[in-house]
Formats: C-alpha cells, structure tokens, sequence
C-alpha cells in the first residue's frame, strides 16, 4: 500500500439491516476509503457516488476519493466473495443516504 495513504476499514454489520428492508444482511460488507492525502488536501470529492446521491448531495458530507467495497462470506471475514447486482442496490442505496463515514452518526462501525 502506498505510504501517502490511509485507509480505514468501515463494517456495515451483518446483524442490522437498512430503512425499508424486513431482513437482516447475511454478508457483511466493508468500506475502504482514503484518510490523509500525500500533500495533506482533501481528496476530491467522489464523482461516482456524488451522482447516485443527486439533489441529495451534501459538500460538507460528500465521499471523497477512490472508495472500495468488498462483501466478505462471514464474520471473521475469512474471504471475499462476488457481489451481485442486488449487492449494488443496497450499497446504491446507502450511499444515497449516507455521507461519508468519517461524519458523526453516519451508521458505519470503525474496526
């Protein structure tokens, strides 16, 4: 990994599930993102998920950087596992609703 970057892991619990859903995630998912630029500015702010959010967008909550998201098989995430096209409407819908992790209450557990 590049020294000039940090990168801290998010889990989105496996026992919880999102507004709308009447189950729970059986796979738990984590969220890499950068922390701290080589020259010490803000990473620019994430094109990507700026459009999925829309007129719901927030500069002062916006994702920046390049963001990672990986579906493991189970807690103690032992291995990685394919995500689908449901995969994608859930995390979709995450990111419509939620800023970026290093905001204060924004439902995602550091590890």
């Amino acid at each position: 990994m590049d020294p000039a970057y940090t990168y801290e892991a998010i889990l989105f619990p496996s026992d919880e599930a999102l507004d709308g859903m009447n189950r729970k995630f059986s796979n738990p998912y984590i969220i890499f993102y950068p922390t701290v630029s080589r020259d010490g500015m803000p990473f620019p702010v994430n094109k990507s998920i700026r459009e999925i959010q829309g007129h719901g967008f927030k500069e002062e909550t916006a994702w920046r950087g390049n963001i990672v998201i990986a579906k493991y098989r189970e807690n103690p995430f032992s291995s990685m596992i394919d995500a689908s096209m449901a995969d994608f409407a859930i995390l979709r819908n995450y990111l419509l609703t939620h800023g970026e992790p290093r905001q204060k209450g924004s439902g995602w557990y550091h590890l």
